[in-house]
């Protein structure tokens, strides 16, 4: 229950929230992707969190899979870490944010 309230807290405070592991390359490409755009995010490191099995559950209930990166614009869930990357390469990204 924190879990969930702490996800809808987080993606309803930030622009761009990223739920990320420090040590996953797939998170690491979609916020290059970011940072090569000149935008800032707000980046969620699970794996330096004591709940990070309980926030990857709400995450799994809310976008349907547990896995990072999970990315949100606005509040709205836009994919993970090759949905980012491509939405990067084909423009898409940018006109999002």
């Amino acid at each position: 229950m924190a879990a969930t309230q702490f996800v809808n807290d987080a993606i309803a405070h930030d622009n761009i929230v990223i739920f990320s592991k420090t040590y996953c390359s797939y998170c690491r490409a979609a916020k290059e992707c970011f940072d090569k755009l000149k935008v800032s995010y707000k980046s969620i490191e699970l794996d330096n969190r004591n709940d990070m099995d309980d926030v990857q559950d709400a995450l799994e209930k809310l976008t349907g899979a547990r896995s990072v990166p999970r990315v949100f614009i606005n509040g709205v869930f836009i994919g993970g870490g090759t949905e980012v990357k491509n939405m990067f390469k084909n423009g898409k990204l940018k006109e999002l944010i």
